[in-house]
């Protein structure tokens, strides 16, 4: 992480080692076991379920040590501690770094190295990546349901991660008509940047906004719904360039890649910019 532990504060920082486990119930055991309150355990961002992710969480233990064996669980590893003076909070880093090993993975090696060139001059889109929405899409399809019944309100309501869902296939959408037009690569009229939905007026005209209301005005109740659940409209770059990209065969068929991402962009995606992996069905809603 590219924040650093002072080493004094009423925070207790743990950076934590898991394997196919998510941050929501690693934070929860780490509550459970250190006998606080789950909104008192802090961290910058969601990690990938389905990886061996490392990330730092915060306990708030004000005038309080504690025994870091009671922490012991099948499901992490504490791999370092620190005291801090902040509790960690979304947004608070900057990026991820990634190390992936592909396996089964047969490519001709200077065409990819020619794309990995190309990702690091020009970027790749930067779409949200298919875990967002859940598996087989299943968190747009209670999206859809929240959104008829009128409940889609946020996290104060529960609903908070199918409202995230619903912007982000919304973002998505648009990035994808951009692609299909050739309209991607444009800076003037807020052409760098795509729709966050939600309550205000969109700031861009022209082109860009002509294919944003094309886009978007079948999915006028989604729009709705976002306006009315408490989100302010904003903007996402609709280019993301990756930094320190390398690559290298372990093997014949074994490619691993180092890269790193900014705060909020997907692994998946330069993946899926490199390779078609599989093919996902197209979501029903």
């Amino acid at each position: 992480m590219d924040i650093e532990p002072s080493g004094e504060g009423e925070h207790l920082w743990l950076l934590i080692s898991k394997r196919d486990q998510n941050t929501s119930w690693v934070a929860g055991l780490l509550a459970q076991l250190a006998g606080i309150k789950r909104g008192d355990v802090g961290f910058c961002g969601l990690k990938d379920r389905f990886a061996v992710t490392s990330q730092w969480f915060s306990l708030y233990l004000p005038g309080r040590d504690l025994d870091l064996s009671c922490l012991r669980h099948d499901d992490f590893q504490v791999m370092r501690s620190a005291r801090h003076s902040k509790k960690l909070r979304r947004g608070m880093h900057q990026g991820n770094k990634f190390e992936i090993i592909l396996r089964d993975f047969s490519v001709d090696a200077i065409a990819l190295q020619e794309r990995l060139n190309v990702i690091q001059k020009y970027g790749m889109p930067n779409y949200f990546g298919e875990q967002r929405f859940g598996h087989q899409g299943n968190n747009l399809r209670e999206a859809q349901t929240l959104i008829s019944a009128d409940k889609l309100k946020g996290n104060r309501h529960g609903t908070g991660l199918y409202l995230s869902a619903a912007r982000s296939w919304l973002f998505n959408l648009v990035i994808e008509q951009r692609i299909t037009e050739n309209q991607l690569y444009l800076i003037s009229e807020g052409g760098d940047t795509g729709p966050l939905w939600g309550r205000g007026r969109s700031s861009v005209g022209g082109v860009v906004g002509e294919i944003e209301s094309r886009v978007l005005a079948p999915w006028d109740s989604w729009c709705y719904a976002l306006e009315h659940a408490g989100l302010k409209q904003q903007r996402r770059s609709v280019l993301v360039l990756p930094d320190d990209i390398a690559s290298d065969w372990m093997a014949k068929d074994q490619l691993k890649l180092n890269f790193s991402l900014p705060n909020g962009c997907y692994a998946t995606v330069l993946l899926r910019e490199i390779a078609e992996l599989y093919r996902p069905t197209e979501v029903s809603i």
